[in-house]
Order: C-alpha cells, then structure tokens, then sequence
C-alpha cells in the first residue's frame, strides 16, 4: 500500500479503538497502587471511543479531514492523564496532516512523531518510563523506516514492533515499575491501539483479548510519577501561559525571533502563532519579565500563571477556544469535581457552583468539564478537580472556553474545601487561582482505602482486603482493620503545629468505629480540634486532612 486516505484511516481508527475497548479490562488490573482505581483502560477506552465516534461520522476521502475528527473526538472525550496524553498524541497527528489529501509512509511516520512532540509538550514534566516513552520510540522509528520503505502496512508494522519492544523496557526507566518488576499500562493501551491499526491494513483478524492478569503489568500513571522528582528540582518555578494579539504599532512579529528571546527566559516553551496572534507557554522564575517581553508586540489576553513547586503537574493545549452556548451569566463559578453526596453538600456550602460527579474510579472527561461549566453560565470560573488523574483534562477544558478560566490544582476534598475558602468574588481570575493554590498548600491529606491485590510498595508488604494508610498519596501501612489502618495514619499526619483536623467518613463506616478513630485523636492530640462530616464517600472510609 503505497498511499493512505481517508476511508482506510478510518478503519484503523474504528479497529484500533475496538480492540482497545476489548482489553480495557486487561488495562485496568495493571495498576502498580493496590486500591481500587484502576482506571486507565477505562480512561483510554473511553477518550478513544469519542475519537472513533466522531471518525464515523465524518469519513471522507481526505485524511486530513478524518484526522482532525480524531483530534476533535479524542479531546472532548480524554479521561485521566492517560487519555490526555493520547488526544494529545493524535492532536499533533491531525494537525501535520490536515492539508494532506492522503499519506505516504514519509507523511505517515513524520506526522506520528508531530503527535509524540505534541504530548511532550503537554506534560509540564515528562517522564520516560510511560505512554510517551512508547509514543517516541514506535515514531522514531517510524521516520528511519520511512526512509527507505514506501509501503504503509510495512511502516506501521515497524511502528508496533517498536512500541511494543520500548513497552518492554519501561521498567528500566521508571523506578517504581522497577521495583516491581512490570511495565507501563498506558503503553500498554497505545500499544493495542497499533495492533488494530495493523490489522485493519492487513486485512486481518485481531489479535485475540488478552484476559486481565494482576501481575503482568502495571500503570505508572496512578503511582504519581512526578513523585520522583524532588520539589527543590525544579529550577523554573512559574508556568506561565498567555496569548498576545498583534496590533499594527507594536513591535513586528518574527516567530523564530520570538521564539529564540523568549527561550531566555526559562525552559519547556511552546510557542503557537498565526497571523492574529502568538500562544506562548513557559517555564519561568520571572513570569513578569516573560509577559512585559510578549507585550512589546500587542495586546495580552488570557494571562496565567502558576506555581509549579505547589502544582507539580500542568498541561498546556493549543486549540482555539469555542463558542459557549447561550446562557443566563453570573459572574463566577467554582466547578469542582467529588464523589459521595455528603461530600458534594460540604463542598457547595463552603462555596461550589457545581460539583461534577466522579473522583477515584471515576474519571470526568474534558467534554463533561466543558459542558458543566457551560451550564453554570459564569463570566469567569476556577475549576478544582479534587484528584490527581483529573487535572490534566481540566487544564485541557480551560482551552476550549471563550471566558477567563483557571484550573486549582487540587488533588483531594480537603484540598478543593480549603481552596475554596480562599475564594475571593471581587479578584481576578488568575489572583484568585494563585490565592487559593497556597490556601490548599498547607492541607495534610490522609485516606484509607482497601488493597485489591498483594504486593509490596515502598517496603510495605500489602495483602488483598488489607485497610491501607496513604498519605498524599503514599502508603504507609497496611493492615487487617480499619480501625488500626485509621489510627497509623493519624500518627504520621500529625505534628506539632497542627491546629485542626477534619475527618470525611464514608457511607459504610460504621458509628462505633468513627467514635474510635475520634477518641483515639482526643486522648492523644490534646491540643488538636477535631471536626466530623458525613462525606458518604465510596472505596475510602475515611478521608483525614491537617491543617
């Protein structure tokens, strides 16, 4: 197959989302965490499944068309990080294609590796060891076979060959799958999706579903990967993100120009210009000097900027902002995300406009962020996701809004009440962003939850049913009941300059067992004022923060 359209692109992307929807399971029990959220495959599954939606509904000859109904599918439908990263990956796909009529294998292979810059860019820290690790090394690949190969089905057999050997090396690159002993599961779905890529060129049948193993695999994405990297690390502190619209007297735009001054003033650029305007994203310790440079050459729009050292993880997209349906307007919202109806009445009557569903297990896509904002009808919004895997499509949703919008990011309730608090109706959209992010930034967060498999995560030995003590996010016991799970994570979230603490407990812990863990804090931390709240919440008993 010397060529590629629209049609046949077409099947490759209904086949490649069908077979990753058939091993969404197998994806989901690879996850290193023993808890209960498992959700990757669900992530993928679901963020391709819209991608393949749209694809349906507007085959066409031209591969640059059906492309950028890919890129439009998968970005209204990405869940998690991992789904993210893959609207990403085929959000630089489409847009090196869009004017192309169909592809050969030099077109195919360059516009897969525009793909894998493309979600590069989107992660404020890459880590290799991942999705992107498999993306790069099956598009790198792809442009040495390109140089001598013109067949299609040739190319994107390499193309797999290659994701899956750069899949297997994925313990050699991030510590905690080397500790395990297993390999990325976010990988692992890319790779499923090139298998029904290949299939579909070959004219055969897909390889057959893979039944879910526990132990074969695991997924980085839900073992924080910026764990890794200590905070003191990180030399540009500031993610500043801002466009300029040119205007005639201001100083003459020239990208490379551009591009090479403002490469001066940190690192992880991204710079995204046409004839009206310039899209500038940059890691700074000066983001004022960034923003007084970008001035010289028209007037700012939509300026943000946030502290990475208390963020940790952001994401910039580069797609034009969409009209918002027409709606009665107030003038600010907080969308928030949450599970558990107890936990859903606190965070709206400490201030929340309107509290998506979803959380651990249950990740919202961008669309449902979007649309959620929408029906609020807020002039300006901040968007507090409440989980670490949620985060990144709500920095994606932020793009796709045509009012002054900033993503909080928070990873827990206790995180998104203490933000809120910090709300102030009368400042700017990025005052309040930057405001609330260091309200939140004193908050301890514990959770207990249940191990749903054995295994051992940093020297702690972890067994099925097991009651775990995580503390943001790391476990640091696990035992046979509640009570003492409850009780050790109590000890370790406890200091002496803590004032209160606030116990969310869940909709199957039991009276007798919340007057234990109450007890147990009055007898020993005198000093400490103790608040309850039914949170109601599933898979965590108890949600503990410190302040």
């Amino acid at each position: 197959m010397k060529s590629l359209d629209g049609i046949k692109f077409a099947e490759m992307v209904q086949l490649g989302a069908h077979h990753l929807s058939q091993n969404a399971d197998y994806v989901d029990s690879l996850n290193v965490f023993p808890v209960p959220d498992g959700d990757t495959g669900t992530n993928m599954n679901l963020s391709m499944t819209s991608g393949a939606k749209e694809v349906a509904n507007n085959v066409t000859e031209n591969i640059g068309a059906v492309s950028q109904a890919l890129s439009k599918g998968l970005l209204m439908g990405a869940r998690g990080n991992s789904g993210v990263i893959l609207s990403q990956l085929f959000r630089g796909f489409g847009k090196a294609v869009e004017k192309e009529e169909t592809l050969t294998t030099k077109t195919f292979a360059n516009a897969l590796n525009y793909g894998v810059q493309t979600a590069y860019k989107a992660v404020m820290k890459p880590a290799e060891g991942t999705i992107l690790t498999v993306a790069r090394l099956a598009g790198e690949k792809a442009v040495e076979v390109a140089e001598t190969e013109d067949d299609i089905i040739v190319l994107m057999e390499e193309v797999l060959a290659a994701a899956k050997v750069a899949l297997d090396k994925t313990p050699d690159l991030l510590p905690v799958l080397k500790e395990v002993g297993v390999v990325d599961s976010g990988g692992q779905g890319l790779v499923f999706v090139y298998e029904g890529f290949v299939a579909s060129l070959k004219g055969e049948e897909l390889p057959a579903k893979i039944e879910s193993s526990l132990d074969d695999l695991v997924n980085a994405e839900h073992h924080r990967v910026q764990d890794f990297m200590d905070t003191s690390a990180i030399v540009y502190g500031y993610c500043t993100e801002f466009m300029v619209r040119f205007e005639e007297d201001k100083r003459p735009f020239n990208e490379e120009q551009f591009r090479e001054e403002m490469s001066k003033f940190g690192d992880s650029l991204l710079v995204i210009a046409d004839d009206e305007v310039v899209k500038i994203h940059v890691h700074s310790e000066t983001p004022g000097d960034v923003i007084s440079y970008g001035h010289q050459y028209g007037s700012l729009v939509k300026i943000k900027v946030d502290n990475m050292r208390l963020q940790h993880t952001a994401i910039v997209g580069d797609e034009k902002p969409t009209a918002a349906k027409e709606v009665k307007k107030v003038p600010y919202a907080i969308v928030t995300v949450a599970l558990g109806e107890g936990v859903k009445e606190l965070l709206e009557s400490v201030g929340a406009s309107y509290v998506i569903e979803g959380g651990q297990t249950m990740n919202p896509s961008t669309e449902d962020i979007v649309n959620a904002i929408k029906e609020v009808g807020a002039e300006k919004v901040l968007i507090l996701p409440n989980n670490k895997n949620i985060v990144m499509a709500a920095e994606q949703a932020v793009e796709l809004l045509d009012i002054p919008a900033a993503v909080v990011a928070t990873k827990t309730i206790p995180q998104g009440m203490s933000a809120i608090l910090a709300f102030n109706p009368e400042a700017s959209v990025e005052e309040n962003a930057e405001a609330m992010t260091r309200a939140f930034a004193g908050v301890s967060t514990a959770q207990i939850t249940t191990a749903v498999r054995d295994t051992s995560i940093d020297g702690v030995e972890i067994h099925t049913d097991d009651f775990m003590a995580m503390v943001e996010g790391k476990i640091v016991a696990s035992v046979k009941t509640l009570e003492e799970a409850a009780e050790e994570a109590v000890k370790k979230v406890i200091d002496e300059d803590s004032e209160i603490v606030t116990i969310l407990y869940g909709q199957n812990t039991t009276q007798q067992q919340l007057a234990q863990l109450t007890g147990f804090i009055e007898a020993n931390y005198e000093d400490v004022e103790v608040e309850v709240h039914n949170g109601k919440q599933p898979v965590y008993p108890y949600i503990i923060s410190v302040e």
